[in-house]
């Protein structure tokens, strides 16, 4: 079987189940990491034959992908502010809204002396505080996570793509274990927040494959993370202290409230697509835009 046919082949079967463009994107990145060759060489190189190890994992992988099998998850990578992160089911598949959040707090102007003391909550893969170790050499971060799993594939990420991050597994939700943490000028998170009941209406790659943990809240309970996130940072901010988190675009309004009952200030931002995606809120009175 030739590179071409093997290409038009999965593409062909992923039609099924993906709009044009995005199972063109995703039998490209399959058949690349197979053999190898980038789009241009498998135009150049057309003819070029799969071998027998080749063509038996393109059929792994194919039935993967026919099952709802996020490709991420199928070859255990994710790509994410430019780095290739180790992924597999345990761990939500980094997003480019979240990145987006990343880049905000990169480019935020901090008053602080010394370092960055800077955590994560919920760290999942380590997308998040990996992306914010590379911007911000300088800075202290400690991620964590209640998942034990999920703080071993962080740790590998850590490792491979050299980055000193600080891994603790906590349960975030109990307040008794907030003690064990310090103060910090950035709280940064990506919490679950997806209410149970909007799970119907959710792709099949997502509810049958990703960690429900990191996904869904309650319907009754849909900002607890964010109370929780707020309350905390009431105690354990340092001066002129920033929280940054991901939000769910349905709830921007009720979650900027929530923030401002507990005291805060805030700004409510769009991603890229104009949706509620981030907020960010602070304590101080004298912080400028």
């Amino acid at each position: 079987m030739t590179i071409n046919t093997a290409y038009h082949q999965l593409l062909y079967q992923l039609f099924a189940l993906y709009d044009d463009r995005e199972a063109a994107n995703i039998a490209d990145w399959v058949i690349e990491y197979i053999t190898g060759q980038r789009r241009i060489e498998r135009i150049l190189y057309k003819d070029l034959q799969l071998n027998n190890s080749q063509q038996q994992q393109l059929e792994t992988f194919t039935q993967q992908l026919l099952q709802y099998k996020p490709v991420q998850y199928v070859l255990q990578e994710a790509w994410f502010a430019g780095m290739k992160f180790f992924v597999k089911e345990g761990v939500l598949i980094p997003r480019p809204e979240t990145d987006e959040l990343v880049e905000q707090i990169s480019n935020f102007k901090f008053q602080v002396s010394g370092s960055l003391q800077i955590l994560d909550i919920g760290t999942g893969s380590g997308c998040i505080p990996i992306a914010l170790k590379k911007r911000l050499p300088a800075s202290n971060i400690l991620s964590i996570d209640i998942s034990e799993a999920a703080l071993a594939i962080a740790q590998k990420n850590a490792t491979d793509l050299q980055a000193d991050i600080t891994l603790q597994q906590l349960d975030f939700l109990d307040e008794t274990n907030w003690y064990q943490l310090g103060k910090f000028d950035i709280i940064v998170s990506n919490p679950p927040y997806i209410k149970q009941s909007e799970s119907a209406s959710m792709s099949k790659h997502v509810t049958d494959y990703e960690p429900s943990l990191a996904l869904f809240v309650a319907d009754n309970k849909g900002l607890i993370f964010y109370d929780k996130i707020a309350a905390f940072g009431k105690e354990h901010l340092n001066p002129n202290g920033q929280i940054f988190v991901e939000i769910n675009e349905a709830l921007g309004e009720e979650t900027v409230a929530m923030f401002q009952q507990h005291g805060y200030q805030t700004l409510l931002k769009q991603d890229l697509q104009g949706k509620d995606r981030m907020i960010q809120a602070w304590l101080s009175n004298d912080f400028n835009d």
